[in-house]
């Protein structure tokens, strides 16, 4: 392959969104980096960038390529690895992905996976946007709802996600514990600044509770949970968490379908690398617990 020094290039100006970070992480000259792109896109005959003043932004055609040369790099890497007799070692990057709210959930499987395989550099990317596996975003994405349906996606069932509704200590000493849905007018919720959600429990709570008693609002799952436990008001922990806290009431019988079902989602040209396979191994290993 003529051309992999300046695929490799564009692969990491893509991944950092800079030139500077691409030369740091290749070691070359940023005139280098430059040149790579200009001639490879002088070659395929399109645009791989947008240039703007913050740095790289990849067209649809750099996304592409992106996704090819991250898998290309991964499992060179395990080539390598194999040919110097170190095909079972589990280095380099590895990006892992999920909702902002597990991460209470996941810190402490990424600490000790670390300290079980110390040349691992872990990036946890979280947030509301869904990472794309397919551009090389991610090696392993843990998400909810319904299964993920790309074809070129492997998706492996993880748990199902229990929610209780629950207040603080404070709160019910301030407000009492309501006695039914006919006393839900008297207390203060927290919620989703969304009336258009997707998570079911607090779509269930749009309609349950008088909009002006959702006193407290954030489209950020994680910033709602840590209402509840400051006692703003009465809102949604999972169970995992709320057992972690003493003093919560849980205030009904949670409903069934305010769960829902996590995956864990690889792409299927990295699936098969050995630090993705260790690290679903021991990620699988864990969650035998959390349910």
């Amino acid at each position: 392959m003529d051309n992999w020094d300046e695929i490799r290039t564009a692969y990491q100006v893509a991944r950092m969104g800079t030139v500077s970070g691409a030369a740091d992480v290749l070691g070359v000259h940023h005139a280098t980096v430059i040149r790579h792109i200009d001639a490879l896109e002088s070659r395929l005959g399109v645009k791989l960038f947008q240039r703007h003043a913050r740095g790289y932004t990849p067209t649809e055609a750099g996304q592409d390529l992106l996704r090819v040369a991250q898998g290309a790099d991964d499992q060179f890497s395990q080539l390598a690895g194999r040919i110097k007799g170190r095909g079972q070692d589990v280095s380099g990057e590895l990006v892992i992905t999920s909702l902002p709210a597990l991460a209470p959930l996941m810190l402490p499987v990424l600490a000790d996976f670390r300290r079980d395989y110390p040349d691992v550099v872990v990036r946890y990317l979280t947030g509301e946007r869904v990472f794309r596996l397919e551009y090389g975003e991610a090696h392993v994405a843990i998400r909810a709802g319904s299964a993920p349906q790309d074809p070129d996606n492997v998706v492996q069932p993880m748990l199902r996600q229990r929610i209780g509704l629950y207040a603080a200590a404070s709160y019910v000493e301030r407000k009492g514990v309501p006695q039914g849905p006919e006393e839900y007018p008297q207390h203060e919720f927290i919620g989703s600044d969304n009336r258009d959600t997707r998570v079911p429990f607090h779509r269930w709570l749009w309609d349950a509770v008088p909009p002006e008693n959702i006193i407290f609002r954030s489209t950020d799952l994680r910033a709602n949970s840590l209402a509840v436990l400051e006692g703003i008001g009465i809102g949604f922990l999972n169970r995992w968490e709320a057992e972690q806290h003493d003093g919560l009431v849980e205030i009904c019988p949670p409903h069934d379908d305010w769960g829902s079902p996590l995956w864990l989602v690889t792409h299927m040209a990295l699936h098969r690398t050995t630090k993705v396979q260790a690290f679903l191994n021991f990620l699988k290993d864990r969650a035998k617990g959390w349910n």
